[in-house]
């Protein structure tokens, strides 16, 4: 892997040509409280220090709802609605959302190729950034706070600027226009890299692994935890709307007011909606609130085989952004038996 040295002062200099040259999307600032990726317009409005966005980049390549195709009864036809989103790129993108979409990888390429999600995938490219974690953080235990694939480019706070990391063949084309924008890594840099580890590794409220977690949740399915907590859940689907690694969803046709001609839509669903586990019958799979609590815990903490790790990486959106304040790290906690830092 190469790496390379980019002071602050170039770094704003490499955004603005990278927004020349395709979509830049990037963390900005939407309210007092929280941020989101928007395209840029002026890369002074980019945040370099930020713990989560609102909605996470999966969204780039698996739209909350899109067209996939139009079709017309008469002449018994359809249109695919291929994506036709040019180059683009996501800068700043946290390590535990790095694995979030190599996940998503796994389940639209990998097992059930998905063409709508790998052309955007092919036209994205991933440019990550170090982070510190706040007291919702779990990512550490999950062992997603480090990644060594996954992104083109990878930018490391230092003293004055960014160690980068040069993930792909990509990321290579991506720097080697800019030869002026780029320097040796010094000593003084990977002290620095060093100390900020250890110090971001302090922050953490937990630590250990988090490994066997999938075989307590299996059995404790009678925890009292579900039934106390799920009392609590308004079922609002915030927790898995702001999911990195959600990925379940909906399918419609919407008919033309001619009828002959219409379009098939496919949007974001969540298992925490009453309708989720809704089939003929009319039999509902999950007709309770705790059955559809109890399927989110049991489904996060699944191991994907493909990334190594659980389908959750820590990064505190379902809990941060839950209007019900239901605590998903403390409720993982209470069931494995984990002792936090301090406790």
């Amino acid at each position: 892997m190469r790496y390379i040295k980019m002071t602050t002062a170039n770094t704003y200099k490499f955004l603005e040509n990278l927004k020349d040259e395709a979509t830049l999307y990037a963390p900005t600032k939407i309210s007092e409280q929280f941020y989101d990726f928007t395209e840029i317009d002026d890369v002074d409005d980019v945040e370099f220090h930020y713990n989560r966005t609102i909605r996470p980049p999966r969204r780039f390549f698996y739209p909350e709802e899109e067209t996939m195709f139009r079709f017309d009864t008469d002449k018994v036809e359809l249109y695919e609605n291929t994506p036709r989103e040019g180059r683009f790129v996501i800068f700043g993108v946290h390590a535990c959302d790095v694995v979030g979409l190599r996940i998503l990888d796994a389940e639209f390429i990998d097992e059930q190729p998905d063409p709508y999600y790998k052309m955007r995938r092919d036209n994205g490219i991933i440019i990550g950034l170090s982070c510190l974690p706040d007291e919702y953080c779990f990512c550490n235990v999950r062992r997603t706070e480090f990644v060594d694939k996954g992104f083109d480019l990878f930018f490391h706070e230092v003293a004055d600027g960014y160690l980068v990391r040069v993930g792909t063949v990509q990321g290579h084309k991506l720097l080697d226009p800019y030869p002026e924008l780029v320097g040796e890594v010094t000593q003084e840099d990977i002290d620095y890299m060093e100390d900020f580890e250890e110090k971001r590794s302090s922050m953490y409220t937990l630590q250990g692994n988090w490994d066997s977690l999938r075989y307590f949740l299996e059995m404790r399915l009678d925890h009292p935890m579900y039934e106390r907590e799920s009392e609590k859940c308004l079922g609002c689907g915030n927790c898995t709307l702001t999911c990195p690694t959600c990925r379940c969803y909906d399918v419609k046709d919407v008919p033309s007011i001619d009828g002959k001609t219409g379009e098939r839509i496919r949007f974001w669903d969540s298992c925490q909606f009453r309708s989720h586990g809704l089939v003929a019958g009319p039999h509902n799979f999950r007709p309770t609130k705790e059955s559809r609590f109890k399927n989110r815990y049991q489904c996060k903490n699944a191991y994907c085989e493909e990334v190594t790790t659980a389908y959750c990486v820590g990064c505190g959106r379902c809990t941060y952004f839950c209007p019900a304040e239901i605590n998903f790290k403390r409720n993982l906690m209470e069931i494995g038996g984990y002792q936090g830092v301090g406790d």
